[in-house]
């Protein structure tokens, strides 16, 4: 395992201040699903402070992000009370507007095992009318924005060691089929025994397959969401550097576990920053979902939900 630094930021991720200009390789990340109700109940007083905040952290990346480089969001649209917040569109206007070229779009297909009939689709069964379906989704997007034009001379000039560590896997480029706009990979599953409960991760093999195809050893990947450190856990194994923010001061000691195992492996090293502008959150919204899934349980979720 490559020796690589890890700075991890508790505070708010609008403000970047740690990070030098120019100095990220590589953006990945899922922002909070907004307001989703069996994740972020709450968090957010109106969807227009939701967007607010993803322009505060668009104009950061703009600055931070190396030319040509960059930036992968794991996002999806959030039904509330029967409404669908259009959050990819918004993301992409709002990505466009700051500067960046809309590069591409994967979609992410879960398990299909992944929902059973649920309430949603589910009404078609009771009533058997038109007019009564909502699809279980089992989908989600990954959206790809470049920050100007890369220079691909650049990598002809790169050290000998670094473009062999760098070399895909052409094998399982081919076998897992990474060429398709496509990917079909498993979801973190909500074990209660899982390291994340409470927490919407994404899985290990996203962040691992867009590090090694868009990203070289020694390099340095930005999660501005961290969560419970997946992007860092990743970037560490593939020879990468990180820098995470994540607002949530509960989930330090979850990031600090997820990361310690591959501490003792090698000479990497991580650093925490604490500042004034974290917040505590875990315990809150988790309270609000456990109100919510007892309600739930009792039947008074309908279709839309």
């Amino acid at each position: 395992m490559t020796d690589t630094k890890h700075l991890i930021i508790i505070g708010d991720s609008a403000n970047m201040g740690e990070v030098a200009d120019g100095s990220i390789h590589l953006v990945v990340t899922s922002p909070p699903y907004f307001n989703s109700p069996f994740d972020y109940p709450g968090l957010f007083e109106s969807y227009k402070d939701f967007l607010d905040l993803l322009r505060a952290i668009a104009k950061q990346l703009r600055m931070k992000l190396a030319t040509g480089r960059l930036a992968c969001f794991i996002t999806q649209d959030v039904r509330i009370e029967g409404k669908l917040y259009p959050v990819c569109a918004d993301l992409i206007k709002i990505m466009v507007e700051a500067g960046f070229k809309y590069r591409d779009k994967i979609t992410w297909k879960k398990p299909d095992g992944y929902t059973r009939i649920s309430r949603r689709s589910g009404s078609v069964v009771k009533h058997g009318y038109p007019m009564y379906f909502y699809p279980d989704n089992i989908f989600e997007e990954i959206l790809i924005f470049q920050n100007g034009k890369f220079n691909y001379k650049s990598i002809k000039k790169m050290p000998l060691d670094i473009l062999e560590k760098s070399k895909i896997d052409i094998q399982r480029f081919n076998e897992e089929r990474w060429f398709l706009s496509v990917w079909e990979i498993t979801n973190v599953l909500p074990v209660p025994t899982r390291l994340e409960k409470g927490i919407a991760a994404f899985p290990e093999e996203i962040a691992r397959r867009l590090i090694l195809l868009y990203s070289f050893p020694s390099e340095t990947v930005l999660d501005p969401f961290l969560g419970s450190g997946t992007t860092s856990k990743v970037a560490m194994i593939l020879g990468r550097n990180s820098i995470g923010y994540e607002i949530d001061a509960e989930l330090k000691p979850i990031i600090e576990r997820k990361l310690s195992q591959y501490l003792l492996e090698s000479k990497t090293e991580v650093e925490f920053i604490e500042r004034g502008d974290m917040k505590r959150l875990r315990t809150f919204l988790q309270e609000k979902v456990s109100r919510r899934r007892s309600v739930t349980q009792k039947g008074k979720c309908n279709a839309a939900c």
